[in-house]
């Protein structure tokens, strides 16, 4: 498979928000059953992406905006967010991305073997996976991506969500001793740690498959880590429950104890 394929995919998509962003007027604003916000760039996005992978094979697609094909017979599946970030998306703040996950089935659980996450207001796309070392591409350059976990002594960089924060958040963190708060929507959060701009990010509340399974695949194409309440690696559930539980990426394993401790 020609990944670049996949990226060249989310970066159209990509095209595809900024033409309803850039109005000048309103764009058109809807709600779906759990009240969250749905916009025509969401749709727009969903399609341009449904098209492109469809002329790659006959894989099923499920994205958040809807499925093509059953994941329930094949042993891998492509998993989208045509639009991550709708919140942040109708704000306008630029916090907003594209995700894409190519997913390979263990059992009855999925893992991410390589991911594409673009945010189209920089213009920036980060990918990789298990089948690729992870990459960043922007306007100042591209090049391998690899984290870059602080040296002892140093203040950790803690990347939380721009829009909302609870205690659960504010108790872990004040695990870490000294830190550095980063503000950041969408899986950005995720790509950040790939980079090497932050330590971790631990998400207590409520996400869905395809919000982190690109960048989770981008994360440890980068030598990161994504695990969830037991510590152990996030692996996900494409069919019956959607909701991923509690998750923690991270640049390296020295915070997992702690985190995984601070279930109870």
């Amino acid at each position: 498979m020609d990944l670049e394929v996949i990226v060249d995919i989310a970066i159209d998509a990509g095209r595809a928000i900024m033409e309803v962003y850039e109005r000048a007027e309103d764009f058109e604003i809807t709600h779906k059953d759990d009240d969250s916000p749905l916009t025509e760039a969401d749709l727009a996005a969903h399609n341009v992406i449904v098209a492109g992978l469809q002329t790659i094979d006959s894989t099923p697609i499920v994205s958040e905006e809807g499925r093509v094909g059953d994941p329930r017979y094949s042993d891998k599946c492509w998993l989208v967010d045509p639009l991550d970030g709708t919140k942040e998306f109708i704000k306008r703040n630029g916090m907003f991305t594209v995700n894409i996950a190519l997913m390979r089935r263990h059992g009855e659980r999925w893992n991410p073997v390589f991911g594409v996450v673009h945010a189209p207001v920089s213009d920036t796309t980060w990918f990789g996976g298990a089948i690729h070392a992870s990459e960043r591409r922007g306007p100042e350059g591209a090049g391998q991506m690899l984290v870059k976990p602080t040296e002892g002594g140093g203040s950790v960089r803690l990347v939380a969500s721009g829009s909302h924060r609870g205690e659960k958040d504010e108790s872990f963190a004040s695990t870490l001793g000294d830190y550095e708060l980063v503000r950041m929507g969408s899986s950005l959060k995720a790509c950040i740690v790939a980079e090497g701009s932050a330590d971790l990010y631990p998400r207590f509340g409520p996400t869905s498959c395809w919000d982190i399974a690109a960048a989770h695949a981008v994360v440890s194409g980068a030598g990161g880590i994504v695990v969830g309440p037991d510590g152990k690696t996030l692996d996900y559930d494409l069919v019956e429950n959607i909701l991923n539980p509690f998750f923690l990426v991270a640049a390296d394993e020295r915070w997992t104890a702690d985190w995984v401790a601070h279930q109870e």
